[in-house]
């Protein structure tokens, strides 16, 4: 035998490297083939529940970066709660419905006009199926467990059945209206949109001042100057609205008398160019009141009308409006009992209702009205401008403002359950309440209808008088149905084939009834998720909705008001909500810019584990970022915790735990302080699992592993495990804090890289588990000795006053290795007797030779090169080896573990 087979060399079948692409496909295998997942919930039954409601994803291409970041986000949480002993089930879910898909299909070349909409609806069932069965496939490829074979999709007739029955409790409550009122309408999509569907990009507008001749007694052949940006809208206008508590002025200026708020006089006669100016007469706005004017485009006389939406804050104070194409106009114009004119079809061309204009394109139809204007002399200025308009998130059109008969879900009415129940969740962060607070307190309706082919329809038939019939029992009875048939049966069957059995209504006398042809707005759809908790036996509300920022305004929203609607609580005990993914300079992702991540690339060269570190690794509630050179760094990061565990478990070949393992009292000091150590790191880990800071958890783990254990620990014990005798007190005393290190984070680790942990766990050689995931979180480590904790710190600064000398030596070439080197090192007696209680061998801790202590009035250390002989077993420098070139501790060892000649 020789001297290098006498050593007890690290061995283990934990491959240094991981080829994660590859490999974690055979870790999924295994996990189903242990059936990890069901199995964790039947340990966990009788926990405390658990329940993240998953927001579903649209079933419509492959998955990208950002599915990616929140798929991971939502299974760090269910992982590391199950592992808390949690029942924490995951259905993941599909939203399936909606124009994206009918849009997909029309680029197939499905051609929806020349087939009927049941055939049509049925071509889009089928694709988002082809869809959800491929993501899928991307989703579980990510690591992720759940109820895979068992989700909820929102075209399934159950979940169709149960949206219907929460629109007849919101319809028998009175929240569910129709109404002509002005929504976001997409010319290029011919539906109704709601605000989640709405995006903002750079365009450029006209900016225009425009006069209105009066052609009442009072202020007679005087002009009201308004300012618009949307020429179009003018054809549509039927009054002025004036706030009653301005002051206004008429002033004139180049012949002529003009009206505007006194506030903004200054700033529109600079815009019109009028060099000098006489103000004859100032009046409150309530004196404007019912004063008419002749519209310039077609001479129809309207009226002023007073509203306090008007301010002075920009434009004249005195604003164009048109009921059929605002919010407030049409809220003023109510009030005053204006009609609501729309002379803008579905597609958006104008009518016949536009005069001159009709047939025209709206925005095509602005330089023309502009021209109009010039010629009769009632333009006064015009320019352009660059800002921020409101488009079709889908065709990235943009939409208009347009009154249409819709149906509405009223707000107001919930308005104060809405807000208290906002103030009573946990909004993780804490801007998220503001957010979402001020968006309800601004709300008053849901537009809830759109007039597709593809989604659920809106439940309601028409009697023979017009009457729209929101009858519950009606509503309920359409629900079963369709939890039978699927809501084709809609479309499919008769009017009186959907109503009960006798049904009758005083206003169809001939039993004749018309179906509602709208379908419901898809957030509807995903708004009513929740009662999915009811079907699967879970509790309500749900313990977490975990989704990106831009869902305050979607399915936080939706969801929210659903809730109340229903149950009189919000669906969430607790929101997390995260930022988008960026490119690495900070851009929006696009196909068009070339910049996109393909978060499967990455799964497939570098391994899920490392895409789930990156996760990790970000601050997620803002804006994050990825590019090659952060995966890069996040991968290296990923290299020295692997190297770390491999190191751990090479070491623990021969350990067996139950009767290898040291009691805490009869630890080494050291030994001890790395289970202080560990435990600081657990506490701190578990906390921030607790507070969804996966952050922290990744850099508290890298750096405790980096520099805890792999540059400390780990460094000097490799003298103890490879040299000291196999079964002596300070080799397995090592290996108890080495089995507890590697426990404890892999554990830890287990809801970050679930691949890596489950290997490492598979290559331990004692008795375990099928996988770490069937294990618990660690428990809290007890220990009464802080002063222990103490004198290691003191122990670590001289540590690193020695440190440094030694490195000094490196670079001169005095030595190679530390262990080449004596050391001096003088230090206050304080400071002495407390690294003394550590009762450790310094040489041995420190890798040098030798050692010497001095009291001082401060810590300065000296190094020499040391002289004696070099044992060829242990490399350390000693004052003497016997013939076999063997140290006075390498034979002891030798003699009690192998018997054999060396020690001769």
């Amino acid at each position: 035998m020789e001297l290098k087979d006498t050593l007890l060399l690290p061995k283990t079948s934990f491959e240094m490297r991981g080829n994660l692409g590859v490999r974690e496909l055979e870790f999924q295998k295994k996990w189903a083939e242990l059936n990890v997942y069901n199995r964790v919930l039947e340990q966990n039954k009788d926990g405390k529940p658990f329940i993240l409601h998953d927001g579903p994803p649209y079933a419509n291409g492959a998955i990208h970066i950002g599915h990616s970041l929140n798929k991971i986000l939502k299974d760090f949480v269910l992982r590391f709660k199950t592992m808390q002993g949690f029942y924490a089930p995951y259905i993941p879910g599909w939203d399936t419905h909606g124009l994206p898909i009918e849009q997909a299909l029309t680029k197939k070349g499905i051609k929806r006009k020349e087939m009927s909409v049941s055939d049509f609806r049925r071509l889009c069932h089928d694709y988002a199926l082809e869809q959800i069965s491929m993501q899928k496939t991307q989703f579980k490829r990510l690591g992720i467990l759940g109820e895979w074979d068992n989700p909820y999709i929102t075209l399934n007739p159950e979940f169709e059945a149960d949206q219907l029955r929460v629109f007849a409790e919101m319809a028998n409550k009175g929240l569910i209206y129709k109404g002509l009122k002005p929504v976001y309408w997409s010319p290029s999509s011919e539906s109704a949109l709601a605000e989640a569907e709405i995006e903002y990009q750079d365009v450029e507008s006209p900016s225009i001042y425009v006069a209105f001749e009066v052609v009442s007694e009072k202020f007679n052949g005087k002009k009201l100057i308004i300012w618009t940006t949307t020429p179009w809208t003018l054809p549509a206008n039927l009054a002025i609205s004036a706030n009653p508590l301005l002051d206004y002025v008429v002033f004139k200026a180049n012949n002529d008398s003009y009206i505007v708020a006194k506030t903004l006089l200054e700033k529109v006669t600079q815009v019109l160019g009028f060099e000098s100016f006489e103000v004859t007469e100032t009046v409150k706005g309530s004196e404007l009141e019912f004063v008419q004017y002749t519209h310039p485009l077609n001479g129809k006389v309207c009226p002023v009308i007073l509203g306090e939406h008007v301010t002075d804050s920009d434009g004249t104070g005195l604003v164009h409006t048109a009921p059929g194409h605002g919010e407030d106009d049409y809220n003023v114009g109510k009030k005053y009992g204006l009609d609501i004119l729309v002379p803008v079809d579905e597609k958006g061309f104008f009518t016949s209702e536009a005069n001159e204009f009709e047939g025209l394109y709206y925005e095509k139809a602005n330089p023309l009205i502009i021209e109009t204007l010039k010629t009769s002399g009632h333009m006064l200025h015009v320019n352009y401008f660059k800002h921020s308009y409101p488009h079709d998130w889908r065709t990235k059109k943009p939409i208009i403002f347009r009154a249409t008969p819709q149906w509405f879900a009223s707000i107001d009415q919930l308005k104060t359950a809405l807000l208290s129940e906002i103030k009573e969740t946990n909004w993780v962060q804490k801007w998220g309440e503001l957010r979402i607070h001020n968006m309800i307190k601004d709300r008053n309706d849901w537009c809830i209808s759109r007039q597709r082919a593809w989604g659920v329809p809106i439940p309601v038939f028409y009697a023979e008088n017009g009457d729209p019939i929101l009858d519950k029992e009606v509503i309920l009875h359409v629900a079963s149905i369709v939890e039978k048939e699927g809501t084709n049966a809609w479309l499919d069957k008769d009017a009186t084939e959907l109503l009960p059995e006798g049904f009758t209504y005083p206003g169809s006398p001939n039993g004749i009834f018309k179906k509602e042809t709208d379908i419901m707005d898809v957030w509807f759809d995903s708004g009513s998720s929740h009662k999915l908790l009811q079907r699967r036996g879970l509790s309500y509300p749900a313990d977490l909705y975990l989704e990106g920022s831009d869902q305050y305004r979607g399915w936080f929203n939706s969801s929210l008001i659903t809730g109340v609607a229903i149950y009189g609580k919000a669906p969430y005990k607790a929101v997390v909500s995260h930022g988008f993914v960026l490119d690495k300079d900070g851009r929006a992702m696009s196909k068009s810019l070339g910049n996109t991540t393909d978060p499967l690339k990455i799964t497939n060269e570098m391994g899920a584990d490392i895409l789930r570190l990156w996760v990790s690794s970000v601050e997620y509630s803002s804006d994050v970022r990825i590019g090659d050179n952060l995966m890069k760094q996040v991968s290296e990061s990923y290299r020295k915790i692997r190297n770390t565990l491999k190191f751990l478990l090479s070491n623990l070949f021969d350990f067996n735990p139950k009767t290898d393992r040291v009691a805490y009292d009869k630890l080494g000091s050291l030994d001890k302080v790395m289970l202080h150590k560990l435990e600081s790191l657990r506490k701190t880990v578990i906390d921030s699992y607790d507070s969804y800071k996966f952050d922290t958890v990744y850099r508290s783990v890298t750096n405790y592993m980096i520099n805890d254990l792999s540059a400390f620990y780990l460094d000097y014990t490799k003298d103890i495990l490879y040299v000291e005798t196999k079964n002596g007190v300070l080799r397995r005393s090592v290996q108890t804090v080495l089995y507890d290190q590697l426990m404890t984070l892999l554990k830890l680790l287990n809801p970050i890289i679930p691949h890596t942990t489950s290997e490492a766990y598979w290559s331990l050689e004692t008795e375990r588990l099928d996988d770490i995931y069937l294990e618990r979180m660690p428990e809290e480590i007890l220990y009464k000795d802080h002063e222990l904790d103490e004198a290691f710190d003191v122990f670590m600064t001289v540590r690193e006053a020695i440190l440094l000398q030694l490195e000094l030596m490196r670079k001169d070439k005095t030595i190679g290795k530390s262990l080449e080197a004596d050391v001096v090192v003088r230090l206050t007696e304080s400071d002495l007797k407390a690294i003394e209680s550590l009762n450790i061998s310094f040489t041995q801790v420190l890798m040098v030779s030798s050692i010497k202590f001095e009291v001082s009035d401060e810590l300065s250390v000296t190094t020499t090169v040391a002289e004696g002989e070099k044992c060829e077993r242990c490399w350390n420098i000693v004052k003497s080896v016997n013939k076999h070139h063997v140290c006075e501790r390498c034979a002891s060892v030798l003699e009690e573990d192998y018997n054999e000649h060396f020690t001769r």
